[in-house]
């Protein structure tokens, strides 16, 4: 009796957690297309558009009141590139993309006077819309309306900070010498200064961008120039692969039940790149994102969004330690403010913005360094330097999204605001500051909470140094990214209700005992963990018998279980 209730358990645990976590791609094959509620713009990772990502809040949160009489004094800007073409080794992709659905159509028709039904209509014949386009990756207009409207909400939200003639000096605007990042930078600075100069009947004003070589921009593009973070980045890839591949082999499969044409697992990560290039660019839903259902889509989009947590987030310590320099030179920017308010300096001598334009490499790292999009005491962890576990895979919810974390035109706001009242009970005594400053920080245009700052947007300065700055100071960029590496590189622990019932089962065995049996499951290179078997046997020998059965059965269970576990919720 009691086997058979062992046994019942961890089978009926093994269902309900598998029922779960394991996607239904079986389910009813019908595109996203059918349901209204499904808007797969929203769900293209970082290729989506601005606006998909902005209106989106973290979890329930309720930004702070900021008190009467506080006045924003600074404000640091650090933003991705607008909406931009694909690039041109990508351009290369879609022609190829082209000429093999040819051969899949005609492969699919041979012996017949026509093509199935089922194959829907725009495959026949299809090109791509960048044919013939030598060039690519420029911001298009979709990108510069981004970047033009963000700087006219921000000049809206914040008029104290740009109510001066416009200076250099005053307002500074730095970007990357990758053209999509500088033209970015112009199409904000048109819309921050428009009305304040006098050409054209938009009353326009030049303006200077200023950028640094490529080699030497430890600043924005600290990512190219650390030599220990490449090297990390090329031993990554194909881990990045062994977590995706299985999700488009899944994939593929149901495309061709579904269709009638033998798609490979590259073709679904070309259809999927597709899609998101026509669903953000063009606007178009109805052709290569109408292949899939919306189940599948989440699952792409989990993939992109989990190379985006081990490659450029949180997965590695290394991908946002690296970023220290950006972090640093905006500390350095909001103290040179203070020193001006302290020291009465006259308006039109300090700096007042400090604006910059660069890439989804630049702004993620830096989302990191502020603690943003972080979950429980994973804060805790990456002030340890731990890799956090990775964005649990759909239906899971997660509060990792690339829609949100780095869109395009994703940008970081750090708003530096002078209070009145004595300093002398605050934090700003021991600096000898005759007032209070805080920061607030936004994430799209919202205010998102700080774990460091007590899961608050808004926050004492001295605060947000000792809590958030200097905890990351220990490390420098010199000794982060060229010593050498001294350690392999290992995966992050997938997150997931799979890992969890792995540790049910082993809690569920480990007793005092005298003896223990290992169950070691080996997942292409990935650890998924060791179950021992510890059973306190009993003394009398007339049970032995009934008992040994009893183990033998129970250790077959955890096998079993295991198995399961890799064929059905992708631990394999």
């Amino acid at each position: 009796m009691t086997l058979y209730v062992s046994v019942t358990l961890v089978f009926l645990l093994l269902f309900y957690f598998c029922s779960c976590s394991c996607s239904s791609l079986s389910a009813a094959a019908t595109s996203f297309a059918t349901d209204e509620s499904f808007d797969v713009r929203q769900h293209l990772s970082t290729v989506s558009r601005y606006g998909a990502g902005k209106e989106t809040t973290i979890g329930s949160y309720v930004p702070s009141t900021i008190p009467e009489g506080c006045n924003p004094i600074h404000l640091n800007l650090v933003a991705r590139h607008g909406t931009r073409s694909p690039t041109k080794k990508r351009i290369k992709e879609l022609d190829q993309l082209a000429i093999h659905l040819d051969e899949l159509l005609n492969e699919a028709k041979r012996g017949e006077k026509s093509l199935p039904q089922k194959i829907p209509s725009w495959l026949s014949g299809w090109q791509s819309p960048w044919k013939g386009r030598l060039k690519g990756g420029e911001l298009i207009s979709k990108g510069e309306d981004e970047l033009y409207h963000l700087a006219l909400r921000i000049r809206k939200r914040f008029p104290e900070l740009f109510n001066e003639e416009y200076h250099p000096d005053i307002f500074s605007i730095r970007a990357t010498q990758v053209p999509r990042a500088s033209a970015s930078a112009v199409a904000f600075g048109i819309g921050l200064f428009q009305g304040n100069g006098t050409l054209g009947p938009g009353m326009h004003r030049a303006f200077s961008v200023t950028s640094e070589s490529r080699a030497s921009d430890v600043s924005l593009r600290f990512y190219d120039t650390c030599e220990t973070y490449k090297e990390y980045r090329k031993s990554q890839e194909p881990a990045v692969d062994k977590l995706r591949d299985p999700i488009l082999e899944e994939i593929a499969a149901e495309l061709v039940k579904r269709y009638q044409i033998n798609f490979t697992r590259q073709d679904v990560a070309s259809l999927w790149f597709l899609c998101k290039q026509e669903a953000s660019l063009l606007d178009i839903t109805d052709q290569a994102c109408n292949l899939f259902t919306a189940s599948e889509v989440e699952l792409l989009e989990w993939t992109d969004d989990l190379e985006l947590f081990l490659l450029k987030g949180y997965g590695k310590s290394i991908n946002y330690h690296m970023g220290l320099p950006l972090l640093q030179d905006v500390v350095q920017s909001m103290e040179q403010a203070i020193l001006a308010k302290e020291e009465n300096h006259k308006p039109g001598t300090f700096e007042k913005a400090r604006l910059r334009f660069a890439h989804a490499e630049t702004v993620v790292p830096f989302t990191c360094l502020l603690g943003i999009f972080l979950e429980g005491s994973e804060f805790e962890q990456i002030q340890r330097d731990e890799p956090l576990s990775l964005p649990p895979k759909p239906p899971l919810p997660r509060i990792w999204r690339g829609s949100t974390v780095a869109p395009f035109g994703v940008n970081n706001m750090l708003v530096l605001y002078q209070c009145p009242g004595n300093a002398s009970h605050s934090t700003s005594a021991s600096k000898g500051y005759k007032r209070e400053y805080y920061v607030q920080v936004l994430h799209n245009e919202i205010p998102v909470p700080m774990p460091g700052c007590y899961n608050t947007d808004f926050c004492s300065f001295e605060v947000f140094k000792e809590s958030i700055v200097n905890p990351h100071l220990k490390h420098n960029f010199e000794s982060v990214c060229t010593a050498q590496a001294k350690e392999e590189f290992p995966s992050p622990k997938p997150s997931s209700i799979a890992s969890k019932l792995l540790k049910f089962i082993r809690s569920f065995f480990q007793r005092d005992s005298y003896g223990s049996t290992k169950i070691n499951q080996k997942n292409d290179g990935e650890i998924i963990g060791e179950v021992s078997t510890r059973i306190l046997i009993p003394v009398r020998t007339r049970e032995k018998n009934m008992n040994e059965n009893f183990f033998t059965s129970l250790k077959v269970t955890a096998i079993l279980t295991f198995t399961v576990l890799k064929i059905f919720c992708g631990q394999s």
